[in-house]
């Protein structure tokens, strides 16, 4: 009796360790994104999710406020790769400040490489970013195709 036991145990274990090793039934699926154009913003279950009422009240800036939330979205991708290659100490050859003697590879990482810039500097970057927000990424282009 403790014979056919242990035999049917061990068939048992063989024919799942064989399934395991089966081919699976492959399914489709779609990857194409199901977005209802007239309800941008929409959260199933919720719904749209507005909860300053800024599409009741002012409905014609949506487009505005969305071109603006990719824009600000793709700079901000555009950072983390800058603080990531910073991180890693990947710097320029030469001088940041060639009066003050400031190599960038002396530049500190993290919230101190700000306060190491000299002001000049600071105010360099700065009108750059100003003009990059007003002349190459207007936020009137709705599409968000900046030809970049």
């Amino acid at each position: 009796h403790q014979l056919i036991i242990m035999k049917l145990a061990i068939a048992t274990l063989l024919v799942g360790s064989a399934a395991a090793f089966s081919p699976a039934a492959s399914t489709k699926h779609s990857t194409a994104l199901n977005v209802n154009e007239l309800e941008l913003g929409a959260v199933a279950p919720l719904g749209v999710y507005d909860p300053l009422g800024w599409l009741d009240g002012e409905p014609e800036n949506f487009e505005r406020r969305r071109a603006v939330e990719r824009k600000h979205g793709r700079i901000a991708m555009a950072a983390v790769v800058g603080n990531v290659v910073h991180n890693n100490h990947i710097v320029f050859d030469g001088y940041i400040s060639p009066s003050n003697n400031l190599k960038f590879s002396d530049i500190p990482t993290g919230i101190d490489g700000l306060f190491s810039v000299p002001t000049a500097g600071l105010a360099q970057i700065i009108a750059f970013l100003g003009f990059v927000e007003l002349a190459w990424l207007p936020a009137s282009q709705y599409d968000g195709d900046y030809g970049v």
